[in-house]
């Protein structure tokens, strides 16, 4: 089939591979234009861009897409592929290519529409999540269904391993859509809309952790912000981001939340309104990212220092 993705993180790489190696034309890429990153602020292609330019697929940038209307028109695809492209696609691009769009979301729609949906199944601790291929209408991923494929989330899952497996299971249930397509043989069916859940785009301020909470819940907080925005705690004035962690349901004394309970090589040790988190891996705000071990060799970290606003 003729097809022009829209994507732009690394989630749609896989995809975009997929595309290629199952023989569909992949007319275009359209992703975001340069942004400028990090702490240069030097502007860089999109993950996308990257690979679509490796793979030699022709790549445009559009400010807004409804000045790329013409440009689509004129390339005539049969579908539209929108895998984490980061803007709404409006409605008269929805309705331009001959059998829609399709989009490939991580979740199990209804649950989780939205921007974040990785994150926010961690932090709800979710024991299963998944991929939806659905067509896009006019609301936020709210499209008939054309096929979900679930999997199991790890007790040690970030939202960057959960990403990686998604993406992956994302392109192969995407590649085996279209060929129902062309075979006349694919269905939708609507979302019910009584279990539909949303998950909010995540924020710098979704990283702070509460000490005050469960020690499970902020291992999960841990986990549901890597690669971004990170957890993050203050320890003598600084920014302090967890990397990875661990957690245990009990405290071996009574303890302020947030109290230091020890340090040495198998982490820092830190009360917890209820049992204490374990930290493995750390990152002072300019540093480099540490084990425990390499942390404490260069710092001074005492028992009994409380971090964070607990």
């Amino acid at each position: 089939m003729r097809v022009v993705l829209f994507g732009t993180d690394e989630f749609a790489i896989p995809s975009l591979e997929s595309l290629i190696e199952h023989r569909q034309q992949v007319l275009m890429c359209v992703t975001q234009p340069d942004r400028p990153q990090g702490r240069g602020l030097k502007r860089l292609p999109s993950p996308v861009k990257a690979a679509a330019q490796r793979l030699r697929v022709p790549v445009e940038e559009p400010e807004t897409l409804r000045s790329f209307l013409p440009r689509l028109q004129r390339l005539q695809p049969e579908v539209g592929v929108v895998v984490s492209y980061g803007t709404l696609i409006p409605p008269a691009l929805l309705v331009l290519p001959a059998h829609g769009m399709l989009g490939v979301h991580p979740s199990l729609l209804p649950k989780y529409r939205g921007a974040s949906p990785i994150a926010w199944a961690l932090l709800n601790a979710q024991t299963t999540t998944g991929v939806t291929i659905f067509r896009l209408d006019e609301r936020l991923d709210a499209g008939e269904i054309a096929s979900q494929q679930e999997v199991p989330v790890a007790p040690a899952d970030t939202a960057m391993t959960l990403s990686a497996r998604l993406a992956r299971l994302g392109a192969q249930a995407l590649v085996a859509t279209l060929d129902a397509m062309e075979q006349n043989t694919a269905s939708f069916h609507p979302q019910d809309e009584r279990r539909a859940s949303y998950a909010p785009k995540l924020t710098k301020v979704h990283g702070r952790i509460d000490w005050r909470a469960d020690a499970a819940a902020i291992d999960r907080l841990v986990r549901a912000m890597v690669p971004w925005p990170g957890a993050y705690t203050d320890w003598n004035g600084a920014s302090l981001k967890v990397w990875r962690a661990g957690w245990q349901a009990a405290v071996d004394k009574p303890a302020r939340p947030g109290e230091i309970l020890s340090v040495g090589p198998e982490g820092v040790k830190v009360a917890a309104g209820n049992g204490q988190l374990v930290i493995h891996e750390l990152q002072l705000a300019g540093r480099r990212r540490l084990t425990a071990q390499e942390f404490l060799a260069g710092h001074h970290m005492k028992v009994g220092e409380i971090l964070g606003d607990a």
